[in-house]
């Protein structure tokens, strides 16, 4: 399977956006055994070593591609519209890309011609639907990771990790009908360690011993120093304090001079944040996904906003009680020495933070992620003539007669008609689901004015591997895309099938009636 990033950092851009994708790769590559190929138009050094390193294929896009087209407003899969929705639209972190949509989706599509791409993954705010629209020709499936909200797509799946109070209404009208939506910090993309040290950490409580400063890893106002400042005006020469930069930090000699002068320890460009967060009782930081982490081990946190997009998740957390954030109208420096102080001196606080934290995020997102994706790419296609000696074949399974409504042994005269009328009835849709080619599932909608009854069951015995969830949700995607006048699926589940009942509760389906029934002697 081959699954392309489309991700940039830098200075203006920050790393979180790069790390968060790189924590989807690594998952994926461990869990999958796939190909993987970022395409990038900025990235630092240090993080092309980080792709080499785990032998990631990177493209970097520039220079070198940009005599590939020939044209920055026109592709040979057609032009990307100046307007989306009749209105001129220019989007707010427009500059973050460095040259159009239109170039950049020359350019991308160039980077991944040589092979068929499964997915697409975006996580970047300077592109948009017309980006995404383009690269269709490219990929079979798009996955956009956003959290500002600010644009509409044209994806399959769109994942935002953040908690805000509006969570389920904010991407409404901005996504296809299709589109799955992942929303909140129970599918945050945590690496690794954050799941493997979580059951060591308990929430927080008693008195402050370690401090961690963490902003990011470019923190190009240097917000970093300025929390050092804090800590050393207010005294804490009974704290350990840990400080961690990036490797381009701007002011990185001054913050190694200061730290080794005041006894703190500084980590550059470290690979143990988990472990340091374990064992902080309190820490300083920018908001954004590293937000989560901190969460998730039940760190709590004076959370400072240090970009605009980052104003209404601290705010909406904070409201919450996930993180401790307050007004910086006011003289920044003044204000978080008064703040530190009074956190440290409030240990009832900080212990319902830290357990507000836990709760909220288990570390477990990229899996749920993975997951809901659904990796196995089946193909949905119409049931067809040629399928019908093994329909009769898989519905006299005993399995399958098992769970259905008539769990009579069919005959040949009998599945023919029913097979026949079915194809030729415009109000039934009868799929086939197939992984590789192989028939692995199959699924019936019945439509009813605006609604359709779903019926679903794996092919018994099949060579493929297949999971009801993927089946169900690919099966979900075709439907939808296909038959836009139903807005809602049901289904009837025998009372006996627990496995149906815990899928269909799964992928969202809410129980609405209860029947009973008995047979009468």
């Amino acid at each position: 399977m081959n699954i392309a990033f489309r991700v940039d950092a830098s200075t203006q851009i920050g790393t979180g956006h790069f790390m968060r994708c790189l924590t989807l790769a690594n998952a994926l590559q461990q869990q999958r055994g796939i190909r993987i190929r970022f395409i990038c138009q900025h990235l630092p050094e240090y993080l092309c070593d980080i792709l080499t390193a785990k032998n990631y294929e990177l493209v970097l896009l520039g220079s070198e591609a940009k005599h590939l087209a020939t044209d920055a407003n026109s592709m040979k899969a057609g032009a990307i519209p100046s307007k989306i929705h009749g209105t001129a639209t220019k989007l707010a972190h427009a500059s973050w890309l460095g040259v159009s949509q239109a170039l950049d989706a020359s350019d991308s599509i160039q980077a991944l011609a040589d092979l068929h791409w499964d997915w697409i993954v975006v996580d970047h705010y300077a592109l948009d639907e017309r980006w995404e629209s383009v690269l269709r020709q490219t990929a079979r499936k798009i996955l956009v990771i956003d959290d500002i909200a600010d644009r509409h797509h044209d994806c399959d799946v769109l994942l935002d990790q953040n908690f805000y109070l509006d969570m389920n209404s904010r991407y409404v009208g901005k996504v296809p009908n299709h589109c799955q939506l992942l929303l909140g910090p129970r599918y945050a993309l945590l690496r690794k360690e954050f799941q493997q040290v979580r059951p060591q950490v308990k929430p927080r409580k008693g008195v402050v011993k370690r401090v961690l400063i963490f902003f990011g890893g470019i923190d190009a106002d240097n917000h970093t120093g300025r929390a050092i400042q804090a800590l050393i005006d207010i005294g804490v020469s009974d704290i350990n304090v840990d400080v961690v930069i990036g490797e381009q930090h701007p002011c990185r000699e001054a913050i190694e001079a200061v730290c080794l002068s005041h006894n703190f320890t500084c980590h550059v460009q470290t690979d143990r944040m988990a472990e340091l967060m374990s064992v902080a009782d309190l820490s300083i930081g920018a908001g954004g996904s590293t937000t989560w982490e901190r969460c998730c081990l039940g760190l709590p946190t004076i959370t400072i906003c240090t970009a605009d997009n980052q104003r209404n998740q601290i705010a909406d957390a904070a409201s919450e009680g996930l993180v401790y954030a307050f007004d910086i109208n006011y003289e920044f420096d003044l204000v978080i020495k008064c703040q530190v102080k009074s956190l440290i001196e409030n240990t009832c606080l900080r212990q319902l933070i830290s357990r507000n934290g836990m709760q909220r995020v288990d570390g477990r997102g990229v899996l749920r992620v993975i997951d809901n994706i659904s990796l196995n790419c089946i193909d949905i296609r119409i049931a067809k003539q040629d399928d019908s000696e093994r329909l009769l074949v898989w519905r006299n399974h005993p399995a399958i007669r098992e769970v259905s409504r008539n769990a009579d042994v069919i005959n040949s005269d009998e599945h023919y008609r029913w097979f026949n009328a079915l194809l030729n009835d415009p109000n039934k849709v009868l799929l086939i689901g197939q992984l590789h080619g192989v028939p692995v599932g199959v699924i019936r909608f019945d439509i009813h004015d605006d609604q359709a009854e779903i019926s679903i069951y794996l092919v018994p015995d099949a060579k493929g591997s297949c999971r009801g969830r993927d089946l169900l949700q690919s099966a979900e995607m075709w439907f939808a895309q296909n038959y836009k006048g139903v807005n809602m699926l049901h289904a009837h589940v025998l009372g006996a099938n627990e496995r149906s009942h815990q899928l269909f509760l799964a992928v969202g389906y809410d129980v609405e009636s209860i029947f009973y029934i008995k047979k009468l002697q």
